[in-house]
């Protein structure tokens, strides 16, 4: 199998011990292809060294995570515009509005998330949605961004029917990670109703580990879990699923 873990932060230190290792193992498995997200300026050497170790399998994108929008937010910004003139990304991301940790700076998320969809589309990129309590919010912007060249994956998705409908009208694929195999992660309970052509697999490694491995550092090699539930879900060999959802991603970022 081929399989694509298209959210993955595997320059973080929480890996620092065993990275190469958890890489290793990851692609043991037929986990050959990883999208990285990027999260603030701090981490941008680490992704480009972690890509030049492994340039035929790590994928890299560009973007300002919306809990790291701070005071600075504009000067992150401008080091995300230059960045992508110096060095091939394959998406913005992660980029939103993420309303559970502080919501003392929604309307600098704000104009980050919409900045930042209009730099994708100036550069023909997708994007990559982080959001948490904040679909209301989230779908203001994309209201506004919205037009042809609007598409990307709304990572983690973690909502109910009606919303992923709504994400899927924006052009987006739904990034499906552990939480599709929580008792009471609820997306188990629909996600079948939404044709598999719109689904791409993800782990958001070090976060969000699937069971068995609930509560541990998640790696990219989990991603097999979420392929087993979601192969589960749809009633279908394990085999299709990760062909279907390789097959999504690569028609998202274009590689």
């Amino acid at each position: 199998m081929n399989i694509t873990d298209t959210h993955t932060h595997l320059y973080s230190e929480a890996f620092d011990e065993d990275r190469d290792r958890m890489i290793q193992t990851a692609m043991d498995q037929g986990v050959t292809r990883f999208f990285v997200p990027a999260i603030d300026s701090s981490y941008t050497d680490r992704m480009v060294q972690l890509e030049e170790k492994y340039p035929e399998n790590i994928f890299l994108m560009a973007g300002l995570h919306p809990t790291h929008v701070k005071e600075n937010f504009e000067a992150e910004l401008e080091h995300v515009e230059r960045i992508l003139k110096e060095h091939r990304y394959y998406a913005i991301g992660e980029i939103g509005i993420d309303l559970y940790w502080d919501k003392s700076f929604l309307k600098e998320q704000q104009k980050a998330f919409s900045k930042q969809i209009n730099l994708a589309k100036e550069h023909r990129l997708p994007i990559v949605i982080h959001c948490r309590d904040a679909f209301d919010a989230v779908f203001e912007v994309l209201e506004q961004e919205k037009d042809e060249d609007l598409k990307g994956i709304f990572h983690c998705f973690t909502g109910n029917l009606e919303q992923a409908h709504r994400a899927l009208s924006y052009n987006m694929k739904l990034g499906i990670g552990g939480v599709v195999t929580f008792k009471n992660g609820k997306i188990d309970l629909f996600l079948s109703q939404i044709d598999l052509k719109h689904i791409v697999l993800e782990t958001d490694a070090p976060y969000l580990a699937p069971v068995p491995y609930r509560g541990k550092r998640n790696e990219s090699a989990y991603v097999m879990n979420v392929l087993k539930k979601v192969a589960e879900l749809y009633a279908l060999d394990e085999r299709e699923v990760a062909r279907v959802t390789t097959a999504n991603s690569k028609e998202v970022f274009g590689i």
